[in-house]
């Protein structure tokens, strides 16, 4: 992609908004109408369609999360599946959640946290990388 060429009949520069191998090109913006405030849904937060054929209305971004979402998973996972930046993934859920299409939950977490001989296998499983 060149970035634009010099179009003398609209008297400017006119950007390229194809990109030959990644096709259009979308800012992440556009696809939240601007908004970046994801509402409680942080990475490691679990997901799962309530629903399994959605009403239509769903943009084609929020029909992908949708199809993901069929089992519990993490909101990361969840963007990295639909590759799409976890920040509009988070925007998405919870207008998806506002709907009532999805539910959030927390994943189960140990009372006293990992125990030492679990931190001791992680630093021993890092150090022979």
């Amino acid at each position: 992609m060149n970035g634009g060429e010099w179009d003398a009949g609209h008297g400017g520069w006119e950007p390229d908004w194809l990109d030959e191998d990644a096709g259009p090109v979308v800012r992440p913006y556009t696809i939240t109408g601007g908004r970046v405030d994801p509402a409680g849904f942080d990475m490691i937060a679990h997901v799962v369609a309530t629903v399994d054929d959605p009403a239509r209305g769903q943009t084609p971004e929020q029909r992908a999360i949708l199809s993901v979402a069929t089992r519990p998973c993490a909101v990361v996972e969840v963007a990295a599946i639909v590759d799409l930046p976890l920040g509009v993934v988070r925007v998405l859920l919870a207008d998806l959640h506002a709907e009532g299409l999805i539910e959030r939950f927390d994943p189960p977490s140990t009372p006293d946290g990992p125990t030492e001989q679990l931190l001791q296998a992680v630093i021993h499983g890092l150090r022979t990388i």
